[in-house]
Formats: structure tokens, sequence, C-alpha cells
């Protein structure tokens, strides 16, 4: 499509900061312009500056509108990507921003948590045939139905980058952070945790969705449809980073331990137990927009059963309304929360044609008297929720065995 490479790179909150971050991270834009890429950048709010924007907000309305509060939300972005412009500009590097909407991003017309659709980019190939640096606000969008602004959830940034390299046909995706890259667990956890070189999609997939939250889930699953390698690299320092991409030399059984102590266990007791009450009540927590993890539905009694699941906890007050519904509609006995949980997951590829992985992982955690209080299982994953006082311990002991050892 280009007669020379083109990279598209991500710098997150963390990286634009302030003043002088925003110049390390035009240094890093330079540097891959005079080795003959075309560079599209996308770049998030300065620092915390959407958490101050959200507090502003709720000084001011008890519940302020998703349509407002996208618009709130979406300024940050557009300063980070004009100071930036501005200063590539004066260092005599041709640059220009772009809103989501400039550039062509269209997003289903749900405020807060929009999906990209599609992104026509034509502006920004306009940019890149005239050799220019074109910078792109990440998080947002536009409905072209509802004429508005869109704003994208939780790691929309990531998400915004990916999709505009799968979109522009780009060599590779790099996702500049504050971390080195990717490790195995996390290194504030366990100071036992190692740099991947390289990582699989799936492998990164379940990771993210299981608490690693360097790269979204979302994020990870556009650059697996397309095809997009993508590169989680330092931005203050010139570690190479880890890749993600469809296939790597080397297997592991198991390349992480992972762990989501930001979930919450519910349950409703004594539910009638008849074909599609199941149904019902994940059908309801659906249509709220519930993320329902996972699932135990116990074995019957007395013609009743418990229901038991994990959602984030965010969505805890949310979720404890529709079970105060469904308990009355459903005749159920009641229902209950417990904070004090966490999960604790290891991914591997290699798990696929390994036996006894997850035996040797329960033996493990029970030596530990780690008691395990639900399990669920992919073919590269396996996870359990444990007390969220045995967290730390866990995560050290199945490091130790799978990954030190």
């Amino acid at each position: 499509m280009f007669a020379m490479s083109l990279i598209v790179q991500k710098y997150g909150g963390t990286s634009v900061a302030n003043p002088e971050s925003l110049k390390i991270v035009a240094d890093k834009i330079i540097s891959a312009k005079k080795e003959n890429h075309q560079v599209v950048v996308v770049v998030s709010a300065m620092g915390s500056s959407t958490d101050e924007l959200i507090t502003l907000a709720s000084q001011l309305s008890d519940e302020p509108s998703p349509r407002e509060m996208d618009m709130l939300l979406s300024a940050g972005e557009r300063i980070t990507m004009s100071l930036l412009a501005m200063h590539l500009n004066s260092l005599g590097y041709d640059s220009f921003s772009l809103t989501g909407s400039q550039a062509g991003i269209i997003t289903t017309s749900r405020h807060g948590r929009a999906e990209i659709e599609k992104i026509s980019g034509e502006r920004v190939k306009e940019g890149l045939e005239k050799g220019s640096i074109v910078i792109v606000a990440g998080f947002q969008g536009f409905n072209p139905d509802t004429r508005e602004i869109t704003t994208l959830g939780r790691g929309g940034s990531d998400a915004t980058a990916v999709a505009l390299a799968a979109s522009l046909d780009a060599d590779k995706c790099e996702i500049y952070t504050d971390v080195e890259g990717i490790f195995t667990a996390d290194p504030r956890v366990t100071k036992k945790a190692k740099l991947l070189k390289e990582i699989t999609y799936d492998e990164m997939l379940e990771m993210a969705s299981t608490g690693a939250r360097v790269l979204m889930a979302r994020s990870v699953e556009f650059g697996r449809r397309y095809n997009v390698p993508i590169i989680v690299r330092p931005t203050f320092s010139e570690g190479t980073g880890t890749i993600v991409k469809e296939r790597v030399m080397e297997q592991a059984i198991v390349s992480g331990v992972t762990h989501n102590d930001k979930e919450i266990k519910f349950t409703l007791f004594g539910v009638p137990d008849q074909p599609g009450i199941a149904g019902s009540v994940f059908g309801h927590l659906s249509e709220k927009g519930v993320n329902v993890d996972m699932i135990v539905q116990n074995v019957s009694k007395d013609a009743k059963t418990d229901i038991s699941f994990t959602a984030p906890e965010e969505q805890k007050e949310e979720v404890v309304k529709i079970l105060s519904i469904l308990t009355e509609d459903l005749n159920a006995e009641g229902s209950d929360t417990d904070e004090n949980i966490a999960r604790v997951s290891i991914i591997g590829a290699g798990m696929k044609s390994e036996s006894g992985v997850a035996s040797k992982m329960f033996k493990i955690l029970g030596a530990n008297e780690i008691n395990i209080g639900m399990i669920s299982t992919s073919p590269i994953r396996i996870s359990c929720v444990i007390s969220k006082d045995d967290m730390q311990k866990a995560i050290e002991v199945l490091h130790d065995e799978f990954i030190v050892n």
C-alpha cells in the first residue's frame, strides 16, 4: 500500500503525563521517522487527567448523562494530540492531529463503551502521502446515525491503535507504556517475574482477560483477527519489549501466572431447578451489560439449586439490583456477595499437548493450604477463585513451580 514501512505507535497516559514526557515521546517518533518509516501516533489523555475529569463531573452531577460524559472525557486525548503536534512542528517535523471522528473511526452508538465498527482513515492516508506525522486521539470515535461523539471505554486507546494499524495495513503496532513489556507475572507482586520476548495472541488474550493489565483483550483480538504484530515497549528506556504474534518459536507449557482481585462473587440461593432458569438469570445480566465470568451451579437438592458467578467490582451496584429483582421473580431464597475473592490463573499454549497440568496446579495450592472456591478452564488456561488473603502466596508458589523451576 505504501512505498515505505508503516508503523502505528500508541503512547499511554503515563507516557504523555507532562511536557518532559511529551518531549521523550517526540524523540521516539522522530527516530522512527529517521529510519524511513511512515508514522501514525495514537495518544491517550495526559497522566490522570481522565480521572480528574470524572471527579469534576461527580462534583456537579450525581448522575451525569453518558452523552455528556463522552463529550467531557474525549477532551483529554485532544489536549495531548495538539500539544504533541505543536512540539513536533516546532522541531521541523510536519505533523497534525485528528480527533477520532476526523480520523474516520466509526463506532456503535453506545456511550462510554462503544465498539469500533470500521475505520475509513481518509485524512490519515492523505497525511501519510504528504509525508506528515499523523497524530490521532485514542479512546474515541463517532456514530454516524446519532451524529454523536463516543468513547470506547477501558483500553480504548490500545484498541484504536491496533484497529488503525489493521485498517492501514501497517507493518506493526507499537504500544509504548511505563513497563518493559509483558512479564510471566506481575513484577509488583513477585520479584521473580521474567520478561517475555514473545507470546502468542491466544496466550495474550487469556492473560488480558484474567487480570494482566498491560494490554486489553479487545486490542489483542483486533491484532489476532487482522494478524497485526503488536509490540509492547517501554517509553522511558531502550528495551526491546515483547512481541505478540500468531506463532512463537518455542511454546512453554506455562507462559504466565495472572491474577485479578477486582471481582466479586455473587450467589443466588434456592433457585427452582427448572429448565430455562439459568438462561433467565444470565439473560437479565447480559441485557444490562454485566460482564459475567466464572459460573458454578450447585447440584440440585429438594428441587432447588444455587447459582454463583463472578463479575467486575465496578458493576456491583447493578448486579445487586438485578439479583434483588430475580429473587422475587424466580421465587429464590435470596442472594449474597463475597468481595474477599481473587482469581489466579496459569496460561500457556503448551498445555494443549501436556496432561496433568490442572492436577499439578490444584496439588500446589492444596499443599500451601489455599482453598479453591471455583474453577474454570480453556484449552490454554486454568483459573481458580481463592480467598484474596491467599492471592500473593498463590501467585508466588505457582510461578515458582511452573516458570522458575
